[in-house]
């Protein structure tokens, strides 16, 4: 459906709200179900009557519904409800859809910074936490109670389904072969090799898994009362827990706003390590694989020879362009380097003086201390003098192993060209915005509201409801997204992929978590959350201890991932409906 329907679907919600219509049942108390014909007839009980009682998946004669904003339709049925859930869903997939697209091109525009790192993380996590709030913001206290887990429903649900489906998913689709724990590139000749087969991704990745990690911290907070079996804390321990959780929305709303910068400032970092590992090769290959004395430290008078080879101009200092004729002659193939830039880091690592060029003493003490550095990282301590060509082989391929695992090997799927009109762009943006806000604003209520209403008519739990459906309306647009992107089968896409899910369900569980705790503490509603609360942390640790140990997922880790999902709901059903775990 496209959002052209988006009028007339709305125009058809409101017309259903003021249709009229007739009793067909013999008896006015056999069913309030009504037909609508425009025709409004006085009932005659003593004329007999032989219409057809329609009575699919009705209720008691007694329920009532409200409609939503006093005008928006509601009904007591399985097949209404159903209906309405299908409708009010759709709205907040579209919704989320205009929102994502607003903020991908708003990110063209403006690029990363704080609305990349700001803006952009609230607002993917909007609907969510927009049918969190009106889950528990209407009505009295005890059916905000009623409603409330909804919310919960939702938060866990949203969760759950993007560390496992959707995480499983991304590495079925996203597999190429592995060789030497890395991934290679648009390479899938293994098939469905459960060890020979996976993804890659960098090591920032492994960072956003281990901040979802942490970001779980709130919820052990909150349910210390119950691992306690204290009743007289519940209501600070939400407080407390509140506290933190914005603490660590801010702090890491902050972080997502200087990662680029610290990512560009480590890149570079591993970028002049390799550089030194490669003048350090070339330094060996010169003196045939001697830099070390017997003894294992750096042979001065060997490293004062090949600084005189480098001196063309034999005045005792190496200048810019000497330097510059050095690194230009070992030809850095395997990393995109800018020469002039590494060469003016070299100079600043080895030219203690300031005086833009390098003596033959600062010369001697600038190798002497990266051999040290690649004798610690290849961890040559036995006989050093006749291993020195396998240790800095060892740390030149660290160097570089570290290089790639920064994602800093390929940037061509960050090339985002400049949009042609700016000015038209940031209007279209805002105003995608704009109708995402609104849209998941208006509809959060009346969904919660028919997802409650349901629940009531079918008996099945507003959690498992929630848990189930509403994820699909709020999360699939990114869902849909995360696959496909998955698919195109490169470490830097898989590395984007997972970096996204982490990040979503990190903003879940600070932003919606906040919102959600601020609604039980404002409201006075209690805590009755242990089991689902528990699903989260299972989920969240088991995936964020195998996200931040590894930067590859073999083929058999989306079993895992897969399993977890039925397992979760076994474990709220069990815990909650057998054992009564409140």
């Amino acid at each position: 459906m496209s959002s052209s329907y988006v009028p007339f679907l709305l125009l058809l919600l409101i017309l259903c709200g003021h249709a009229q219509g007739r009793f067909i049942s013999d008896t006015q108390s056999a069913s309030q179900d009504l037909i609508s014909d425009g025709v409004h007839h006085h009932h005659r009980s003593h004329i007999p009557r032989s219409y057809l009682t329609l009575n699919p998946f009705s209720v008691d004669a007694d329920s009532t519904c409200d409609q939503t904003y006093g005008f928006l339709p509601c009904t007591t049925t399985v097949l209404g409800n159903l209906f309405l859930i299908l409708v009010y869903g759709y709205l907040m997939y579209l919704a989320a859809t205009y929102l994502s697209n607003g903020s991908e091109m708003l990110l063209e525009i403006l690029g990363p910074g704080i609305i990349g790192g700001l803006f952009l993380p609230i607002l993917g996590a909007l609907p969510d936490a927009m049918l969190i709030l009106v889950s528990g913001l209407s009505g009295t206290t005890e059916t905000a109670q009623s409603q409330v887990s909804v919310g919960m429903g939702l938060l866990a649900g949203s969760t759950v389904m993007l560390l496992t489906v959707i995480w499983g998913s991304c590495v079925l689709v996203g597999k190429c072969d592995i060789e030497n724990s890395v991934a290679i590139d648009n390479k899938n000749t293994k098939g469905l090799s459960l060890t020979g087969s996976g993804v890659s991704t960098d090591i920032w990745t492994s960072y956003a898994a281990r901040i979802m990690a942490i970001s779980v911290i709130p919820f052990l907070i909150v349910q210390l009362p119950q691992l306690l079996n204290s009743t007289s804390g519940r209501h600070l321990a939400i407080l407390i827990s509140l506290i933190v959780s914005v603490v660590l929305l801010v702090s890491y709303c902050l972080y997502q706003v200087f990662q680029p910068w610290i990512q560009r400032r480590k890149i570079a970092y591993a970028k002049h390590k390799h550089v030194i590992s490669g003048i350090l090769q070339h330094l060996k290959n010169e003196a045939l694989g001697k830099l070390l004395t017997d003894d294992g430290e750096p042979d001065l008078e060997i490293i004062e020879k090949l600084f005189n080879t480098i001196d063309q101009d034999s005045d005792g200092f190496l200048s810019f362009f000497e330097l510059r004729a050095l690194i230009v002659g070992i030809r850095f193939y395997e990393i995109e380097l800018n020469q002039n830039d590494a060469v003016d880091k070299v100079m600043k690592d080895f030219d203690t003086s300031h005086d833009s060029k390098i003596s033959v003493d600062e010369f001697k003490v600038g190798v002497s201390k990266w051999l040290n550095e690649a004798k610690r990282a290849g961890n040559a301590n036995s006989d050093p003098g006749h291993r020195s060509m396998k240790f800095l082989s060892d740390f030149h391929s660290r160097t570089k192993q570290e290089h790639a695992l920064l994602g800093a090997g390929d940037q061509s799927d960050e090339v985002v060209e400049g949009a042609e009109n700016p000015k038209w762009t940031s209007l279209k943006a805002g105003l995608m915005l704009l109708a995402g806000t609104l849209i998941a604003a208006a509809f959060a209520d009346p969904l919660v509201d028919a997802v409650d209403n349901f629940s009531d008519a079918t008996s099945i739990p507003t959690f498992f409801i929630s848990f189930i459906a509403l994820p699909l309306a709020t999360n699939s647009s990114e869902s849909v997204s995360a696959i496909i992107f998955a698919s195109r089968k490169k470490i830097r896409t898989a590395s984007l992929t997972f970096s996204e899910l982490y990040g979503a369900v990190t903003m879940n569980n600070i932003l919606c978590l906040s919102v959600f705790l601020a609604l039980v503490y404002v409201r006075g509603l209690s805590w009755d959350f242990s089991a689902e609360v528990l699903v989260i942390l299972i989920v969240c640790v088991v995936m964020g201890i195998l996200g931040s140990l590894r930067t590859y997922y073999p083929l058999w880790t989306c079993s895992i991932a897969f399993l977890l999902y039925p397992f979760s709901l076994a474990l709220v059903y069990v815990l909650d409906y057998v054992i009564g775990c409140a």
